[in-house]
């Protein structure tokens, strides 16, 4: 293995190039490995395919190349643009050697294998088998209508066996994406860019973690660099629920920092869609609690030993244990919880309620003055009404005059109100004389109604609803028909008959 070559400053006349012009010319050996041609580049690397002299076999070569901070000096060696660029630059360098470091650590079909990595002309490589395949970008680019859930689920449940030996070691790729995908020719989907992928230990300054994301594809713990918010197996699995949405929907996802605030991305679940797709729905939960936290119990919601809970993505979620069925798994579906009533609507519904009661009095009340208004008129000339005298000026109370006539009816309820008023302001009247000794005074009717208590005194004690149907009833009794108040009532039934007769 080389030693690495230190990095020095670019002349002030360097040329700014593209990444493939800071790729390696065909040929050049690195060790046993001989560059053969460009498999690809990007803003921060380069891959080359390799032929391995050793063991005669073709490798993918990837090198450390930030094209914006330098440029291939002379022969293989990289230079940097500017001096100020070189805190950065080891940073990136640092990271590409931690994702080499990961890499060769794990052994699975769906991750990259890593033969060897080292350090060399100022930059670091990696050694990789060769892999021929397209991204799932690119396979979906070229597919007429949405794939079936057998095929969804031949490319996830490998990628699922692949995150759960990555997360067994704290290890979180928390970059998956549909172009971080590749597809080989035997359908094996294989995870690629674990650039962004870092190893959380048990100390907690390292909790918090560099926020590295796609938009579309990460959840929205990756949004704030914050342990309150931490990051975990449900990070990568809201990624990929987001590209199993992608598939299904050819669109990118609605970004989690706008779900945040109002939560518009569809179901992928209806009716009675299968477990698969209720449990992705699950992963792509706005909230890291409301998701599955393992790869263990994402797997146990597909294959059927637990229900989701519902698709809200509200609250804290609540996993129901599914009973076995031979006729396959349905998600159970909770009912609905009763209605609760709301102070406001109590209130309403006795409002109305009230209102329904006086307008059912007032119906009353206008009944029996149509009853009663002939029979007050026949009964005029008979009983004269009592007029009363005008009041003094110097009285220290008005007594109110009664009306003769009105434009408007006055309602009977106000009627029996305002007398009452009348009543309570009235000055008492004088007491008769004494009659002469030995002349006793015959007792006529109205007067032995009076030295007791009368019916219209026991509507006094009615509310206000009942009163006036109580006065009305009381009246009707010849004992009381000359009672100021009854012999009121009749003036103005009578007012109101004439004022309908005019009409």
């Amino acid at each position: 293995m080389s030693t690495a070559a230190p990095v020095t400053a670019a002349p002030a006349n360097a040329a700014v190039s593209a990444a493939d012009d800071c790729a390696l010319a065909i040929g050049t050996r690195l060790g046993e490995f001989e560059i053969e041609r460009v498999l690809g580049a990007g803003g921060f690397g380069i891959v080359y395919l390799a032929l391995d002299h050793t063991l005669r076999r073709r490798v993918a070569i990837k090198e450390y190349v930030p094209s914006s901070l330098a440029v291939r000096n002379r022969g293989a060696t990289l230079s940097l643009r500017s001096v100020a660029d070189a805190a950065t630059f080891a940073a990136g360098l640092r990271s590409f050697i931690n994702e080499a470091r990961l890499l060769a650590s794990f052994d699975h079909p769906a991750l990259v294998k890593v033969h060897r990595f080292w350090e060399e002309n100022g930059t670091a490589y990696m050694a990789m088998p060769y892999y021929a395949g397209r991204t799932l970008k690119e396979v979906r680019r070229g597919m007429a209508q949405p794939p079936d859930e057998a095929w969804m689920q031949g490319f996830v449940q490998p990628l699922l066996g692949a995150l759960e030996v990555l997360h067994a070691q704290h290890v979180y790729h928390r970059d998956i994406s549909p172009d971080n995908i590749m597809l080989l020719s035997d359908g094996q989907p294989l995870l690629l860019d674990f650039g962004s992928a870092r190893k959380v230990v048990s100390d907690a300054a390292t909790q918090s973690l560099t926020a590295i994301l796609k938009p579309h594809f990460a959840p929205i713990e990756q949004y704030a660099d914050i342990t309150t918010f931490p990051q975990g197996p449900w990070t990568d699995l809201y990624a990929l629920g987001a590209v199993v949405h992608f598939m299904l929907k050819d669109a990118l996802p609605m970004p989690a920092a706008l779900r945040a605030m109002q939560d518009d991305l569809p179901l992928l679940a209806h009716d009675a869609a299968s477990r698969f797709l209720a449990a992705i729905d699950w992963s792509l939960a706005v909230h890291p609690k409301d998701r599955p936290d393992s790869v263990a119990t994402l797997r146990r919601a597909i294959g059927g030993e637990i229900v989701p809970p519902l698709p809200s993505r509200r609250g804290a979620p609540t996993v129901i244990a599914a009973p076995a069925s031979a006729e396959g798994f349905w998600p159970q579906t909770l009912p609905a919880p009763p209605p609760v009533r709301s102070k406001r609507n109590a209130i309403a519904w006795v409002a109305g309620l009230a209102v329904l009661l006086m307008g059912a009095t007032g119906v009353a009340n206008w009944a029996l003055s149509r009853r009663d208004a002939p029979v007050a008129t026949a009964a005029a000339p008979v009983a004269a009404p009592v007029r009363r005298p005008a009041p003094v000026a110097a009285a220290p109370v008005p007594v109110p005059i009664p009306m003769k006539a009105a434009a408007t009816p006055v309602p009977p309820m106000i009627a029996v109100l305002a007398e009452t008023s009348a009543q309570a302001v009235t000055p008492p009247k004088p007491k008769p004389s004494a009659p002469a000794a030995g002349k006793p005074k015959p007792k006529t009717a109205a007067a032995a109604a009076a030295t007791g208590p009368t019916a219209l005194d026991e509507c006094a004690a009615k509310n206000f609803l009942m009163r006036p149907m109580c006065v009305r009833r009381a009246c009707e009794q010849p004992a009381l028909r000359i009672q100021p108040q009854c012999v009121q009532m009749r003036e103005q039934d009578e007012m109101r008959a004439q004022t309908q007769l005019s009409r």
